[in-house]
């Protein structure tokens, strides 16, 4: 079910209504959206409810023996962790690793004794990362004794299956969730007014910006570079820094939204990150809640930056290789995370981490970060490393000519860099106007702007690119 199909509109419809018309009933609205989270989230894949469910039941019980148990808590924790990142290597690391050691053995001229043909039938789980982490995190916080375990198996199940952020983020921490449930559900003027502009921002950055980008550039360039010219390839490659960007951040806008209209706040996931000084900088703006995450579940464990400069900087490469894994089972994501853990370190020994003293400075490094981002960008699109090289060789060396690239692609190219690059102010003024607004001309503009959408939105309805992670 997807946020920008009308399948999603109806469903958030009825919950929307049934959860306010429960105001009175605390505990029926856990209820309410806890069915609508597991109904969201069996809509693809029934049989899969069993996997989310299981991974729900093993890290709960994990947890609370935790606390009961303090002599055994670290078995506790070894075992609700490791059946998470079992569940997370069977279903999304299977193929890769076998693939990848038969590719090994076959150096040496040795092979697997079974075939291994049966992985490519493992189906990935849509939101699987996602959940694994939440879960991985309350263990580790419990554990940790930042946070007391959740007696309510139906509480903490919500908070591991809340359908806004379920399947593609922002990644939830259980000690900023689970109390906004014991708070008095409201809906202000002004919060209703937030959340419609959050969710129309996100399917106009869907819509009218990501998937054009898609279908009218950036999967040409990927798909057949040989066909396109230098200035071409270049325009599809700047065309997909901006389609990831305008198409994930959507989704988060569009999550957010939709559970503040259910009267529950989750985290920034974005903040200009193409604005950035350095890719320090960019990691604090770009899918912050990943990012933060793994800063503080994976480097600062490893001694975060406590360390030797020596050790710091192979923390921070460690972290960026796992981080580059966990977007996909392939070497050219494991590569992605490689370059930018590469570059965190060549820009932490220049004294780049520090903080610009002059704007020709400041301009300079966001320049650089910006170009750097966009390389490493390519290799996390390309899907290998022979049509990544292609990519590159053609966009370095390829044919003039502009003939692939219409105004309309320029246009949407320019607004979308515009519209990134746009100060924070001018959105809170914009949301602070639409909720002073007389309620039909609010509901006026709202079906304007869903006609608006309808006209210029392409004949399918296309999936969000972290679906896949």
């Amino acid at each position: 079910m997807l946020f920008n199909s009308v399948a999603y509109l109806l469903f958030f419809l009825v919950v929307f209504w049934g959860f306010w018309a429960l105001v009175r009933r605390p505990a029926f609205q856990r209820w309410l959206l806890l069915a609508a989270s597991l109904f969201f989230y069996g809509f693809w894949n029934p049989a899969y409810l069993s996997l989310i469910l299981g991974v729900i039941a093993v890290t709960w019980v994990c947890a609370a023996r935790i606390r009961t148990d303090p002599d055994r808590k670290g078995l506790y924790l070894i075992a609700g962790v490791g059946a998470s990142l079992l569940v997370l290597a069977i279903f999304k690391y299977t193929w890769f690793s076998l693939s990848s050691l038969e590719i090994l053995l076959d150096i040496f001229d040795a092979s697997l004794p079974f075939s291994i043909t049966f992985a490519k039938k493992i189906v990935l789980p849509v939101g699987i990362s996602f959940y694994t982490f939440q879960s991985l995190s309350y263990l580790v916080d419990v554990y940790r004794g930042h946070l007391e375990p959740e007696p309510s198996p139906v509480r903490y199940a919500l908070y591991v299956s809340f359908f806004p952020q379920l399947v593609a983020g922002p990644i939830v921490r259980a000690v900023d969730f689970l109390p906004q449930l014991d708070r008095p559900r409201e809906l202000t003027d002004a919060q209703a007014a937030r959340a419609m502009s959050l969710i129309a921002i996100g399917l106009f950055k869907k819509i009218v910006i990501a998937d054009f980008l898609a279908i009218n550039l950036v999967d040409r360039v990927f798909d057949t570079p040989e066909m396109m010219s230098s200035p071409e390839t270049v325009a599809g490659i700047y065309g997909y820094t901006l389609q990831i960007f305008c198409d994930f951040s959507a989704y988060s806008d569009i999550a957010i939204g939709s559970a503040l209209l259910l009267g529950f706040h989750l985290p920034e996931n974005f903040n200009a990150p193409f604005l950035a000084q350095n890719l320090s900088d960019f990691w604090r703006r770009w899918h912050i809640s990943l990012s933060s995450w793994l800063r503080d579940y994976l480097y600062i464990p490893l001694g975060g930056s406590r360390c030797s400069a020596v050790r710091t900087q192979v923390n921070l490469a460690i972290t960026m290789l796992l981080g580059g894994l966990w977007h996909g089972p392939a070497w050219t994501f494991v590569f992605w995370g490689f370059l930018h853990g590469a570059g965190l370190v060549i820009m932490r020994t220049v004294g780049w981490h520090r903080p610009a003293t002059s704007w020709p400075s400041r301009i300079l490094r966001t320049a650089v970060t910006f170009h750097f981002v966009v390389f490493a960008f390519v290799f996390f699109r390309a899907g290998s490393f022979s049509r990544a090289m292609t990519v590159l060789g053609r966009a370095l060396d390829g044919p003039s000519g502009l003939m692939n690239l219409p105004w309309t692609v320029a246009l949407v190219l320019s607004v979308g860099f515009l519209f990134h690059g746009f100060p924070r102010t001018w959105t809170e003024r914009g949301v602070a106007w639409f909720s002073r607004l007389w309620s039909p001309v609010q509901a006026g503009l709202i079906l304007g702007f869903a006609f608006f959408l309808q006209k210029v939105a392409s004949t399918d309805v296309v999936p969000f690119i972290y679906f896949q992670f």
